[in-house]
Formats: structure tokens, sequence, C-alpha cells
């Protein structure tokens, strides 16, 4: 190894400084700009939550909580809340990116908020969608676009949309590649084109049948669980009571073996009338926090308009006399009269002025 690096060291007569970085990186079992080699490792601060102890859950006939996440903030407070699954959704197409559906989302953009929400959720089993485009073509294009989730977004197991025997075929696949799939049927927005919009699923003998059948048939292609979307309660009840594994309702009632909302759905956080038009009935909003929100910009905007903010409270960083007279000399001496001139006018009012609280005009 040190023979290897002298000779690498004399390379650099010839060679760019980043390139030698490179050649450096390539003898380093150290990743580079990346949140995740491999599964997160498990200490007395660190325990993230596992498939084995999910399993125990749902063996114990206990609700399993999931939500989504789409950055860094919203990761650790999933965390904090002790939330047992972190779902990178692409629902961050809409509520993140503005768009009306799911479908505009690329890969590179859900390896982004993957690899952001990784650095702040350190406890819930991580699951990354695979975006619409990323996994249908082949099974070795869903691999590979799962391979990706997991090693450049930081995840622990991916989720994919559909019940078709492709999808069932790519769900296989991933699962014999060493990924932890999640499955997805019912309302499956990714294919509303052909569903005709954002559609309950189920409604009829057939349809209802087709919900219990697509997730056996993900259930026998390898898959920890799978998610009912927008399905009535009784079959979602038939499909739970099917399977061997756990599913994960949104909008399909109680009776699955847990529940997932959307973070920003859940909090209340869209005011833009086309996201109330779009706020799915069944999900129950905890708080308001979008109506927080629009309060307290309206009252900065006032406080900056009026004056108010910055106060004395919000402009910590002093100078001392000696140095304030030192500086407003300076500025004379090289001619910046005006400069000066706002500079002692800046600190007359600065000492004079008294911290919110204390009889200060501006509070």
């Amino acid at each position: 190894m040190a023979s290897s690096l002298k000779s690498l060291l004399r390379a650099s007569k010839s060679s760019s400084s980043s390139h030698i970085f490179n050649l450096i990186r390539r003898m380093s079992n150290v990743p580079e700009n990346t949140v995740y080699s491999g599964p997160t490792p498990q200490t007395p601060n660190n325990k993230r939550v596992t498939l084995a102890q999910l399993r125990q859950k749902y063996k114990k006939n206990e609700p399993i909580s999931m939500v989504t996440a789409y950055d860094y903030p919203s990761g650790v407070h999933v965390d904090m809340a002790e939330i047992d699954i972190c779902l990178v959704g692409d629902s961050a197409a809409m509520v993140v990116h503005g768009h009306d559906t799911t479908l505009p989302i690329t890969l590179e953009e859900i390896l982004v908020h993957c690899r952001a929400v990784a650095r702040g959720a350190r406890r819930p089993l991580l699951v990354g969608d695979l975006p619409f485009g990323s996994y249908e073509s082949s099974s070795i294009q869903a691999v590979d676009t799962a391979v990706r989730i997991l090693k450049e977004g930081g995840m622990d197991g991916i989720k994919l949309e559909g019940g078709s025997p492709s999808r069932i075929v790519a769900a296989k696949a991933i699962f014999e590649a060493g990924i932890a799939v999640m499955g997805h049927v019912g309302l499956t927005p990714q294919a509303i084109s052909v569903l005709g919009g954002f559609r309950p699923q189920g409604r009829n003998v057939a349809s209802a049948v087709k919900v219990v059948e697509t997730a056996l048939a993900l259930q026998e292609a390898g898959c920890f669980s799978v998610v009912l979307e927008c399905v009535p309660a009784p079959v979602a009840a038939a499909t739970t009571a099917a399977l061997q594994i756990p599913t994960i309702g949104i909008g399909a009632g109680p009776f699955c073996s847990g529940q997932v909302l959307v973070y920003h759905d859940l909090l209340g956080m869209l005011q833009h009338p086309h996201h109330a038009k779009v706020t799915p009935k069944f999900c129950k909003q905890y708080a308001r926090v979008g109506d927080n929100i629009n309060q307290a910009l309206r009252q900065y905007k006032e406080d900056v308009t009026s004056g108010s903010f910055p106060d004395a409270d919000h402009s910590p960083y002093k100078i001392s006399e000696a140095d304030a007279n030192g500086f407003l000399n300076e500025l004379q001496r090289l001619g910046f009269d005006k400069a000066a001139s706002a500079a002692s006018d800046a600190v007359e009012k600065m000492n004079t002025a008294q911290p919110i609280g204390v009889g200060n005009p501006t509070k």
C-alpha cells in the first residue's frame, strides 16, 4: 500500500490533483458523498427499525405507522415521532414540486429527496418510491433503479406500484437481488392515465377480487408489505386476512395492519386552491400548520415594512466604542463622509435602543 501511494504521488507531476484524489478514493473503502454504505449500523443511539421488528409487530397485531417525508426537516420530525416506516414518496411531485400528478418526478429528483431524508430520519425503516419511468421497461431496469435508491439514496427498501405481470416480475427480481420490496395496489397514482384519474378501486366484484389477487401475487413475489390505497374497508379487511404480510392502508379503512399519510396532508400545510382540491377526503388533518406559516410570514412582512425588525435584540453583533470611533475616523480620512455619518447615526441609535420588553416603542 505504501509503495502504491509513493507511485501515486510521483505521478502527480503529470496528473491533476483532482485526478490523484479520485485514484486515492478508489483505493479507499470509505464512501464519498453518500449517506448510506450498506445496512444502517445498529448502535445504542441509532436503532433502525428492521423488517424483523415489523414482522414481530405484525404477528402481535400491533398497528404499524408510516408517514411520507421529503427533506431533512420532515425526516427529523418523523424520526422524533418514532414512526415505524418513513416513505420518501413520489407524491413529492405534487406536494413539493407543485405538479398535478406524481408522474413528472424523476429518479434523480427522488434520489435528492432520499438523501436528505436519510440524514434526518435515523430510526424509521426508510423506503423510497420508484418513480414513473424508472422500472417499467424491464426487470434489469427495475433492479438497477432499486440499487441506486439504496446505494445513492440511503434507503432500506423500495416501493413500486401496480400488480400487472411485468410489475410482479420486477418485484420478484428486485427481491431476489437482495432488496426489500413494498408493493402498492388499489389506486396507483402512476397509472392514472389507465384508471381515468384518481379513482377509488375495488368498488365492484371484479375490481375487489383483483385487489386481493394482486396483493397475493406481490406477496408471492417477495414483498414484505403491501400498501392498499383508496379501496373500500371490507376489501382491505379481506386482503389483510388473505395475506401473511402487513397491509398499510391509505384511504382503505381501519382494518389494515398499519396506516400511512402524506406529511403535508396530515399537517395541513397546503393552502393553494389546487392543493385544497387534491387533498384526499380520507386524510385527517392533525394540525393547520399552513395557517401558522401564512400568519408568521405576514407578521414578518409587517415588521420589515414598519421598521420594527430587526430591533436591538436581533442585532447582536457589537463593536466597541473605541473601535467605532476609530472606524469613523478612518472613514472620514478616506473621504467617505456620508458613510461616516451613517455609521455615527447607527451607533447612536443602537446605544439608545432598549431591548424588547423594556419600554421599546417599536415593540
